[in-house]
């Protein structure tokens, strides 16, 4: 008689719900001196005092190690909604977090690249 094969059941991760997602690159081609990793250990805080921390309007993040688009970094992707955006300096990530993820208006001067279901404003 076959022995019994015995199959390990694995609990599914859990997730909480979310209106963006943001990828950050930290890749070392990017940016100098660790300034993307700086700028994403920085969102916990700015996504909580804008109020996207949770919610309807919550914005999960992630960081990356690479693109392949490694030039005029720090660069994020924001999914689902295609956009790329490059050089996002602490300044200009306090522009997107306000228009893009809290009022919805993508930062044009900033996007470098949109994703294939995109609407270009060109």
């Amino acid at each position: 008689m076959p022995e019994a094969v015995k199959v390990e059941v694995l609990e599914k991760p859990k997730m909480m719900d979310y209106k963006r997602h943001l990828l950050v690159c930290v890749g070392p081609r990017c940016t100098k001196d660790e300034e993307a990793q700086d700028l994403f250990d920085s969102l916990g805080d700015k996504f909580a005092e804008a109020g996207i921390a949770k919610g309807d309007l919550r914005v999960k993040r992630s960081r990356t190690t690479c693109f392949a688009t490694c030039k005029s970094g720090p660069i994020m992707c924001v999914q689902p909604d295609g956009i790329w955006y490059y050089n996002v300096t602490e300044k200009n990530l306090d522009r997107i977090i306000k228009e893009h993820f809290v009022a919805g208006v993508p930062v044009e001067e900033l996007i470098y690249h949109r994703g294939p279901n995109c609407v270009s404003k060109n």
